[in-house]
């Protein structure tokens, strides 16, 4: 590796790439003309020109005419003379790159601008050839497909049902999001969520810009202790020792407060900055929620949601994969959806925006009465990876400890009747309706025509099937 790339080297860059054009297209998407001394930038900005207008390399002859510096082919080159342009070219574009963003990093503190700067060096370094030759889809179909259903993520939500929809659970380095109205548990879904995954030995953090840390693990103690809160209030030495005790079986979980409007870069901080002094590998970050992060990469007025949610959401994405954790967050659903039953694209606060960037987005649709029922239902909005779009997963909740659970946890399967089932369901009446008979006439006749009215909605259900 050269420790210095003088004008002469540059030229015979320059000269290499003029006698193969092979070896441009290998090297275009890091040729930059900047990164060339004065005297030879012209020399690369014709060359960049002239292949992006006519897909050809410009012949010494045209390059001479155009910018008066003589750029010769070089007789007999072999492919040991291509390797190490190849990584001589690279390392020097890097440098080059690196040398620039730290100068325009330095003018960026001054002015008190310090967001960019990451962004510039991270990019800089970042740069490289591609060497990655993609997927060979024939080559071990077997393998292909172990590693995208074993070593991909695909961890179960512990709601089967919802497993059911999303194939088998949440994938790591993607971004799942649940969007709800007002009040309707986003933070409580996300909550019960991680909770799930830390039963399952997996370790995490809860992230949140709007309440605080000891009312987030509040309402954590209720769902894990099955406690309501006013019973917390009452046994706190019993509280605490429910949650040590089950805590000892349980991943490592961390609570956060951060301030709305922080930016990825402060969430990345936390997050590394956890890993570092606990030792904890950090396997699902839940933020609660994104529509109150900012982006790193630009400048945006607060307002402006949809581009603010545009750049946040793919800052979110970006930071699951490169952190290769399971990730959560939450949205806001607009006013217009609050008196839907049926949610779409159009009722997502911003838009479509954060909807485009995220695999998997999910309505709940509740209300007070159907909390008080002990009913939650999850719609899916968009799935990336599954035929889910428009399926809907009824849950059962626990007024007084907030827990949410599947409906049927063993079988994961909604409480769709089969023929048989009601054909059960029917033989079942029948006898109840013969256990009237100590009763007097008037009240045996009522609950005979209550029945006959049951009777008559199974075989009509039993028809449909």
């Amino acid at each position: 590796m050269l420790k210095e790339y003088n004008t002469d080297v540059q030229e015979l860059f320059l000269r290499m790439m003029v006698t193969n054009a092979e070896l441009y297209t290998r090297v275009m998407n890091i040729m930059n003309p900047q990164n060339f001394d004065r005297r030879l930038r012209p020399v690369a900005e014709f060359i960049v020109e002239h292949t992006t207008k006519y897909s050809i390399m410009p012949d010494p002859t045209q390059i001479r005419a155009t910018t008066s510096e003589t750029i010769e082919h070089i007789p007999e080159l072999d492919q040991g003379h291509y390797d190490w342009f190849l990584e001589e070219f690279e390392a020097f574009t890097k440098r080059q790159e690196l040398e620039r963003a730290i100068l325009s990093a330095a003018d960026l503190l001054e002015k008190g601008e310090f967001d960019p700067v990451e962004k510039l060096i991270k990019d800089a370094v970042q740069i490289s050839l591609q060497r990655d030759m993609g997927t060979d889809y024939f080559s071990d179909p077997q393998e292909r497909l172990n590693k995208y259903f074993n070593q991909g993520g695909q961890v179960s939500t512990g709601w089967p049902q919802l497993d059911r929809v999303m194939y088998g659970g949440m994938s790591r380095g993607e971004l799942n999001i649940f969007a709800g109205g007002s009040g309707s548990g986003k933070s409580l879904v996300m909550m019960n969520i991680a909770l799930n995954w830390l039963s399952q030995g997996l370790s995490g953090v809860y992230i949140t810009l709007e309440l605080s840390e000891e009312l987030t693990s509040l309402r954590t103690d209720a769902m894990l202790t099955s406690m309501s809160t006013k019973d917390i209030r009452k046994n706190l030495e019993d509280t605490a020792l429910r949650v040590k005790m089950n805590g000892k079986k349980m991943g490592q979980y961390r609570v956060k407060a951060l301030p709305a409007q922080s930016n990825v870069n402060a969430i990345r901080s936390y997050i590394k900055e956890v890993q570092i002094q606990t030792g904890i590998k950090i396997d699902f970050v839940m933020i609660d929620y994104l529509d109150l992060v900012m982006p790193v990469s630009i400048k945006v007025n607060p307002n402006d949601q949809f581009i603010k949610d545009k750049y946040v959401s793919e800052e979110l994405r970006n930071l699951s994969k490169e952190l290769g954790i399971l990730m959560i967050t939450a949205s806001q659903l607009n006013r217009s959806a609050v008196e839907e039953i049926e949610f779409d694209h159009s009722h997502i606060a911003g838009g479509i925006s954060k909807i485009n960037t995220a695999d998997y987005v999910f309505g709940i649709f509740t209300s007070r009465s159907m909390r008080e029922r002990g009913k939650y239902q999850i719609q899916c909005m968009k799935s990336r990876s599954s035929t889910g779009v428009g399926q809907k997963i009824d849950l059962e909740y626990n007024i007084d400890t907030m827990r949410i659970t599947d409906e049927d946890p063993e079988e994961g399967r909604t409480h769709t009747q089969t023929p048989t089932q009601l054909m059960n369901q029917i033989k079942t009446t029948s006898s109840v309706s013969e256990t009237v008979n100590n009763l007097p006439t008037t009240e045996a006749k009522v609950v005979s025509d209550v029945q006959g009215a049951k009777l008559k909605t199974l075989l009509n259900s039993l028809k449909k099937n």
